[in-house]
């Protein structure tokens, strides 16, 4: 078996990020550990944020990228365990002095506690949402990391109560994001006009989200463009879903009235004034860019049904569970429907003293997730290594 690392005088980190916010918060660690570690080498798996930070990616994040239950999965776990045996039996012949999983934590828990087992020492960035579903699994995490590294502030103490190691280093978010978003701009930038009520959609970038999403938003959108002629609908597609959006807004009739954009969800939620939106990590960057939303979200019903019995908190959407309160509306599954999503996103526009109180929720939150996540999570990182 090759050797996974090759000799030099440097620290030697293997890392794991699944998806594309993994990959992000990944690479904004490296860049920290880089300037604390100059002859740091790193390897693993992750995507191309992390390898412009010069990680050498030995699979890419999107190998690990599966979402849903049962049958949805089936066809891509065998491929999913061959790579976490592939990647773990390299890392026990060649052990690393540190290991840092990136989220993914069906993925990583596991490999994390065969690592920490043989000596090697584990940090686990962005603690999974116990507090959300599933909270057997704080036994996992205690068994698995040496440290946690926490994007919430209320994580750690909830973390501390079971006997695990952890610190806040705030969301790499809302460093990355204005705190003032440059509407005007970002609407010259998409060629929309200045003037005028845009809506954002944002159904998701997973297959099966475009499949029992999309069809919905797109449905919602055509409803209030005949209630609010005029209404600009942008919707940012990411490069591997483009096509298939583009053929959806056709079969739906839309096109000539809704602009599809490859990318760009950050100058599409800076441009727009509501967004319909998917649950997930998407929402939390509106919340940042101060907009109001409409969340939702829909999959396969037994999917539903096996999340619903494991929810823990009446809030899904991260900008509802931070606030703890339904400062935005959720509309999920049945709830989805087209008329109550265009019913909702019609609310928003029709009260701009909400709009504004929202916003001003938003704002705080934002300052609340402000920290130099770097510094912070690097240094956690040499106390976990002086150990």
């Amino acid at each position: 078996m090759p050797k996974f690392f090759a000799a030099n005088d440097g620290l030697q980190f293997a890392m794991v990020a699944g998806e594309a916010s993994g990959d992000l918060l990944a690479s904004l660690l490296l860049q920290g550990a880089r300037q604390r570690w100059p002859h740091l080498q790193a390897r693993g798996i992750g995507g191309a944020q992390m390898e412009a930070q010069g990680f050498v990616a030995q699979w890419p994040s999107e190998a690990l990228a599966v979402h849903g239950y049962s049958f949805e999965v089936l066809r891509r776990v065998a491929g999913i365990w061959q790579i976490r045996n592939e990647l773990r039996q390299q890392l026990l012949a060649r052990k690393p002095d540190l290991f840092v999983g990136v989220d993914a934590p069906d993925f990583n828990l596991g490999l994390e506690e065969d690592l920490r087992s043989a000596g090697v020492r584990t940090v686990h960035f962005v603690s999974p949402s116990i507090w959300a579903w599933r909270p057997e699994r704080v036994h996992k995490i205690r068994r698995a990391a040496d440290h946690v590294l926490c994007i919430f502030p209320f994580e750690p103490d909830l973390l501390a109560r079971h006997g695990i190691s952890s610190t806040y280093v705030g969301h790499p978010l809302a460093n990355t994001l204005p705190m003032e978003p440059d509407q005007a701009g970002a609407r010259r930038a998409l060629g929309l006009p200045e003037q005028g009520e845009v809506l954002a959609l944002l159904p998701g970038s997973r297959g099966s989200e475009i499949q029992y999403l999309a069809p919905r938003f797109l449905d919602a959108a055509k409803l209030l463009q005949k209630q609010r002629p005029g209404l600009q609908c942008v919707l940012p597609a990411v490069p591997a879903q483009y096509q298939r959006v583009r053929q959806l807004v056709r079969e739906q009739g839309m096109e000539g009235q809704l602009q599809v954009v490859k990318g760009q969800s950050h100058a599409v939620l800076a441009a727009c004034d509501v967004t319909l939106i998917a649950s997930g990590t998407a929402t939390l960057e509106a919340a940042l860019f101060k907009r109001p939303m409409v969340i939702s979200y829909a999959m396969h019903p037994v999917s539903a049904l096996l999340m619903r019995r494991k929810q823990l908190q009446p809030w899904v959407g991260l900008p509802n569970i931070l606030c703890r309160d339904f400062v935005v509306p959720e509309l999920l599954q049945d709830q989805a429907t087209p008329r109550a999503l265009a019913a909702a996103m019609s609310d928003w526009l029709d009260q701009p003293a909400r709009v504004a109180a929202v916003r001003a929720r938003f704002t705080e939150l934002h300052h609340v997730l402000q920290r130099d996540t770097a510094r912070l999570a690097t240094d956690a990182i040499a106390q976990v290594l002086s150990r």
